[in-house]
């Protein structure tokens, strides 16, 4: 294996792959280095899925210049990468009349940083809006570019389409060493680049500090997430904040990019950087601030709970920058992120261009094929798919109506899932009210066939997150 490389990406989260998609345009040789086995396996995967319209962060910081870029890129790239993005608008919500002159600031701030369509709307135009918030709200920050998106499926574009243009995927590879050669970096004793981005999210601070002299600090902050079933998705129909405090943004009710309704999330420092484990504390806490929003949440529609971390760095900016020579942080992407990743993107595929003055990939393919969804087809196209390909006709997962034609191209793909939360990332099966409880073997068996994997061997999530721990029959035998 030719190890080499012009730049190594160390995070395959939407950061990292989002700078794989910038520099798959230019002739760079470029690859992504992932601790896990697969991409969107740290913050990507457990966020709220929304793409800020750009008015909370201050003016002239790198969050609020990349979250605005970031935004108006997402609108644009969803349908040329086909992930899902759905352009709801959203509303901060005043409670009380002394609050306004707040929610006046955040105007300012927004229209500040460059943010189109902002204005306050008032009680009986709000109501109209959104006919299921509480009665208190007396009036709203109306933000009509904000939206939710798939958070996982974007995160797989990018590196889908990166890889469909030449950049090498490494997962399992966890960054163990580092060391400044002649020309640039060797990691892990084996794979070389002139250039090293580091966007390890939460353990990017780690990284930054083998390589730097100037250390970072970075504290994960966990947030607590109740997703409900897709019946109780019509009670929001715009992204739902409340008006923000010192201590983040609060606790949000929102569709998500799928239909279902999401609250949350809680804002706690912790000191683990793997503990993302839920709380009755957070979660009792996440249900009384939710029901300000709305007061008649349907909590028995609640069909699972989750934690994700947010990587909060010591100076409350993102930290873009050449920290030593070719070593780019991407470091310290807190909320906005997830709207911000593609324009950080760009920033560093702009930094990088600018150092090694690449030309361009002539064989660029800027397209990237969607995974089929049943309920888009009409009857007539999903018969002509099953015609030419009988397994779009066999249902896998009836909750989110996924075939096995697309868990196998799932498994097929440039960037294959290898796990049953890969394929929960791409084509949602095992996403539904029964949360996997029915489709898990069937697709564990698929697995096992498309990437030839001894079936006890296939994991939840990699690691020593395996399903089965033996076969009854070999067990009794073995045990005679």
């Amino acid at each position: 294996m030719d190890s080499n490389y012009d730049v190594l990406i160390i995070g395959g989260g939407v950061v990292g792959s989002a700078v794989a998609w910038q520099l798959a345009k230019t002739d760079l040789k470029t690859a992504v280095l992932e601790k896990e086995e697969d991409v969107s396996t740290g913050t990507t995967k457990a966020n709220s899925g929304i793409v800020h319209a750009g008015y909370d962060a201050m003016p002239g910081t790198l969050k609020a210049k990349l979250n605005v870029r970031g935004n108006e890129m997402i609108h644009e790239i969803a349908p040329v990468l086909n992930f899902d993005f759905v352009n709801t608008g959203s509303l901060v919500l005043c409670f009380e009349e002394e609050n306004r002159p707040g929610l006046q600031a955040l105007l300012e701030r927004g229209k500040t940083n460059g943010v189109p369509g902002l204005r306050i709307v008032e009680q009986e135009e709000l109501r109209q809006m959104e006919p299921e918030i509480s009665e208190d709200a007396i009036c709203a920050l109306y933000a009509p570019t904000a939206g939710v998106v798939d958070p996982f499926n974007m995160n797989v574009a990018f590196a889908e389409n990166a890889a469909d243009n030449g950049t090498a995927f490494f997962f399992n590879e966890p960054v163990t060493s580092l060391e400044r050669t002649e020309d640039g970096w060797l990691v892990n004793g084996a794979y070389r680049a002139k250039i090293l981005v580091n966007a390890a999210g939460v353990h990017a601070d780690e990284i930054h500090n083998m390589a730097c002299e100037q250390p970072i600090a970075i504290r994960p902050r966990r947030g607590e997430y109740f997703l409900f079933d897709k019946e109780a998705g019509w009670l929001a129909r715009h992204v739902l904040f409340q008006q923000p405090t010192a201590a983040g943004k609060g606790i949000l009710v929102t569709p998500t990019a799928h239909g279902n309704l999401l609250a949350g999330p809680t804002a706690d420092f912790i000191e683990d950087k793997d503990g993302v484990c839920t709380t009755a504390q957070g979660l009792d806490h996440v249900r009384r601030m939710a029901s300000k929003t709305i007061d008649h949440l349907p909590f028995s529609q609640v069909i699972t709970s989750f934690a994700g971390l947010r990587a909060v760095p010591e100076g409350g900016d993102f930290i873009i920058a050449e920290n030593a020579p070719g070593f780019i942080d991407a470091a310290g992407i807190e909320s906005p992120g997830l709207t911000s990743a593609p324009a950080i993107g760009e920033m560093v595929a702009q930094m990088i261009v600018d150092r090694l003055h690449p030309g361009e990939n002539t064989a660029y393919v800027p397209q990237r094929r969607g995974f089929v969804k049943v309920d888009d087809l009409s009857p007539a196209e999903w018969n002509a798919l099953i015609a030419e390909d009988p397994a779009y006709g066999r249902m896998v997962c009836r909750c989110e109506k996924v075939t096995e034609g697309s868990i196998r191209d799932a498994c097929r793909r440039s960037v294959p899932a290898r796990s049953l939360d890969g394929i929960k990332r791409r084509v949602r099966a095992g996403m539904g009210r029964c949360q996997s409880g029915f489709c898990s073997p069937k697709t564990m068996e698929i697995i096992s066939q498309e990437l030839n994997i001894p079936f006890e061997d296939i994991t939840k999530s990699g690691g020593r997150s395996r399903l089965i721990t033996g076969r009854d029959k070999e067990d009794l035998q073995d045990g005679e």
